[in-house]
């Protein structure tokens, strides 16, 4: 990135300048909009602050989806541990509402 300096007196010059760059470990990062959703899978996630003020860096392979929104095997199986539903009451709940926990209290 600064060709030349090498990692330790770049930390350095981020500390006098009051930066902290922490990783944060994921596995996706789902941006909600009014139309759409953009899901950046597998990402890479760098929380930066400065002088008070934190920004989040993201990179990875990114995708869009329109209203669908697709759920793993985990999310569904957790679902319906919680709530003692199977798998097609799940499904259709989560069809509606489009959000797990939303799905969890109507199911509740």
């Amino acid at each position: 990135m600064f060709g030349g300096v090498n990692p330790k007196q770049l930390q350095g010059l981020m500390k006098q300048l009051g930066m902290k760059q922490e990783e944060i470990e994921v596995e996706r990062v789902v941006i909600e909009g009014k139309d759409k959703k953009i899901i950046i899978e597998p990402a890479n996630v760098q929380k930066i602050t400065m002088q008070g003020q934190t920004s989040w860096q993201i990179t990875g392979e990114e995708r869009e989806e329109g209203n669908d929104v697709e759920f793993s095997e985990d999310d569904i199986s957790m679902i319906m541990e919680k709530t003692g539903k199977n798998r097609e009451e799940v499904l259709s709940v989560l069809n509606e509402t489009k959000d797990i926990a939303d799905a969890i209290v109507k199911l509740s």
